[in-house]
């Protein structure tokens, strides 16, 4: 087992933290940040853009989504549904679905912002409150993967609620970022920890609490779990920084952006039922 470094009382550091500890964290840490979130970067966002990462890209760019009007589309931890709400726009049948509350809400202020109503449900991505063979796509762009610890179960759920024939399209961020600082600058160039390291990095605070965490998975790792849930892997996408933007998000700049890649994005699909005969 991979080194632990740091202290679970209080502050950050790298530590093992169980599933049902990161979905505590989760829920409270996106609902505390909520308004800054959205206050900070809606203006890249958007209310109604599927944008796949920092790079600058949106689906109108990358063309990963590749559904018609009609088509029913889960937007996995959605936030404030930007993604979902552009879909819509499209005549696509998309929902959103997260663990925050206060980002549901504020999907609820961009649907009277522009008149574009995404009906969302407040849930945890492994425990999805839909039945089974529902959705032609379950897609998401940075939304609830990083910080679950039972990312296995996640997939699983995924699958199931895909009905045959159906594609998952799903975006993290790019596990290469691991082994650097997450720094923007030249501080991120540096390799600093193993990538092979799979010990969460997480926050507590004074009385040990664990107020937020990240998971780490390897680009084999991505693969295997998603082949282990049933889902037959198409295409592995890593985009690169888009011209011209000139924009920094956290560790994400053009600086860095020309150098590694930030944004894993995984589509697969969800083998056909046989027919007898």
């Amino acid at each position: 087992m991979a080194a632990v470094t740091g202290s679970i009382e209080g502050g950050p550091g790298r530590f093992p933290v169980d599933a049902s500890t990161s979905v505590r964290a989760a829920q409270r840490w996106w609902d505390a940040d909520a308004d800054t979130y959205q206050h900070d970067h809606e203006s890249l966002l958007g209310a109604a853009r599927w944008l796949w990462g920092p790079e600058g890209w949106d689906d109108d760019d990358l063309d990963l989504l590749r559904v018609q009007a009609g088509s029913r589309v889960l937007e996995l931890g959605c936030g404030a549904a930007a993604g979902a709400r552009g879909l819509r726009a499209r005549g696509v049948r998309a929902l959103g679905l997260d663990l925050s509350m206060r980002m549901l809400q504020h999907s609820q202020r961009l649907d009277d912002k522009t008149g574009t109503v995404v009906p969302v449900v407040q849930g945890h991505a492994g425990q999805l409150p839909f039945r089974s063979d529902t959705f032609d796509l379950v897609a998401t762009a940075y939304g609830a993967l990083p910080f679950v610890a039972d990312a296995d179960c996640v997939l699983a759920e995924v699958e199931r609620v895909l009905a045959p024939g159906g594609r998952a399209v799903l975006g993290v961020s790019h596990p290469f970022r691991w082994a650097f600082a997450d720094d923007p600058g030249e501080g991120g160039l540096t390799v600093i920890r193993p990538y092979f390291d799979r010990t969460p990095y997480a926050e507590a605070d004074d009385r040990g609490e664990v107020t937020y965490v990240e998971h780490h998975r390897t680009v084999g790792d991505w693969v295997d779990l998603m082949v282990g849930a049933g889902l037959v892997v198409d295409r592995l996408v890593e985009p690169a920084w888009k011209p011209g933007n000139r924009s920094t998000w956290g560790g994400w700049s053009p600086l860095r952006g020309a150098l590694m890649p930030g944004t894993l994005i995984l589509a697969a699909h969800k083998p056909a039922e046989c027919t007898p005969g």
